[in-house]
């Protein structure tokens, strides 16, 4: 079952879940709320003359963070924006802390917005997904799909926050590998 406005005001209110700063009055639509985008970016850079550029993540020993850290830097957007080319992948952060109970039996999906997806801006290529217990920044994998670069700033709306109530209480809260993940910087 998603939850209405109404539905999410109430969880916060009751302290199911926690959204940090919190959502201005004009952040909220019928089924979801806004959240927008933080300064800081990962950037991914191209290879260096000889560097091998295939990323092998089924190798023995990978780590998606090592992976990261070797082919990409943080970055901080500035008053004039960042120009998003076509084709161009980053990595991005929501402003806003989401922390969801463990035992409010909430879980939810990041969504990108309609209106920046008709301009071929995607937020999340295949991770929507939020777990019940999950708490920190929310990570985007922001892509330009369209024909056209595209402008991001900081603060921005970016995606919405969709809550679902979950049948019942996970056994165990989000333990997964972005367990506690940070913003960059």
């Amino acid at each position: 079952m998603i939850l209405t406005d109404r539905d999410i005001r109430d969880a916060l209110a009751e302290g199911q879940l926690s959204i940090t700063p919190p959502p201005p009055d004009e952040a909220y639509a019928p089924n979801g709320v806004d959240l927008t985008l933080d300064a800081r970016m990962t950037l991914y850079r191209d290879p260096a003359p000889g560097e091998d550029p295939v990323i092998d993540p089924a190798r023995p020993g990978y780590n998606f963070r090592d992976a990261i850290a070797s082919m990409a830097d943080d970055i901080e957007i500035g008053p004039e924006g960042f120009v998003l080319a076509p084709g161009r992948l980053v990595l991005g952060w929501t402003s806003e802390r989401v922390d969801l109970q463990p035992l409010a039996r909430l879980a939810a999906r990041v969504e990108g917005k309609s209106s920046l997806a008709r301009i071929g801006l995607i937020v999340h290529l295949t991770a929507p997904t939020i777990h019940a217990g999950s708490t920190g920044r929310i990570q985007l994998e922001i892509i330009n799909l369209g024909p056209r670069p595209i402008r991001l700033r900081a603060g921005m709306k970016v995606c919405q926050l969709i809550l679902e109530q979950t049948l019942g209480v996970p056994q165990n809260a989000y333990r997964g590998q972005f367990a506690g993940q940070r913003a960059a910087g």
